[in-house]
């Protein structure tokens, strides 16, 4: 049945190509543009000692999956609940499990998809792809950062009232994160990073970072935590207070 879901979910996706197609070339074009504005510069203190190249494909790697399992979750979730499709998937036999593993997984695999396409631009720009030994960092900063965004994907689309709101909802809460965890830009200022590491996007660029940097090939288990208790805090509000219906007065 999981297996079913996850083949429901893709099939959905790609009959829907327009969607398909932009959700895959954008964050490659954003890559290519990087790389045409910054190819040229080294290694520098600013991006502390990579060149601007190795610093932007992961944090571009680490945008893609939040519109992937954060973004685009909780936007779809408010128009399936809107347009009466949970409603109705609750009232088929199909495990609630099962439905949301499913979902999961497939963003799952199309932020993956896009880390690969982000990451080939970039050795196409002369970033060189982790060593082997940064390989299980890569893999792990990956899936704990998709898992940990999906949760609070469907945490935020609990706490939508309308599908209307959803893309000023969602962007509210992403927008200011992305800029203060220096996604686009380094942050130099201590105050700035000390908070945006309590909070989950800096962690996760700084986890992909890692994976990304030549050396001595250890985990970030610190920016693994963050994540992690992120992850299960927005586990504990979309078990509490996600809704299949519209409900009234929304």
């Amino acid at each position: 049945m999981t297996w079913h879901q996850i083949r429901y979910e893709q099939l959905s996706f790609w009959r829907n190509p327009q969607s398909a197609f932009f959700t895959f070339v954008f964050p490659v074009v954003v890559m290519a543009v990087f790389g045409g504005l910054f190819g040229g510069i080294g290694p520098t203190e600013f991006y502390y000692g990579r060149s601007a190249l190795q610093y932007y494909v992961p944090t571009i790697a680490a945008l893609s999956v939040l519109g992937a399992c954060y973004s685009q979750l909780a936007i779809v979730l408010a128009m399936r609940r809107q347009s009466g499709v949970l409603k109705r998937v609750r009232a088929t036999p199909l495990p609630a499990s099962v439905y949301f593993v499913g979902l999961l997984a497939h963003c799952v695999l199309v932020s993956l998809v896009d880390v690969l396409l982000i990451t080939a631009v970039g050795t196409l720009y002369g970033v060189p792809l982790p060593t082997p030994g940064h390989w299980p960092a890569l893999a792990a900063g990956l899936l704990l950062g998709a898992a940990a965004f999906c949760a609070l994907g469907v945490a935020v689309a609990a706490l939508i009232r309308n599908a209307e709101a959803a893309p000023a909802v969602v962007q509210l809460v992403l927008f200011p994160l992305v800029f203060v965890s220096g996604t686009y830009m380094p942050i130099h200022s201590p105050l700035l990073n000390t908070l945006a590491s309590a909070l989950p996007v800096k962690p996760f660029n700084d986890a992909l970072l890692h994976a990304f940097t030549p050396g001595h090939a250890s985990l970030p288990w610190g920016d693994y935590g963050v994540l992690a208790a992120w992850g299960a805090a927005g586990a504990v509000v979309a078990v509490r207070r996600f809704r299949w219906d519209q409900g009234r007065g929304d």
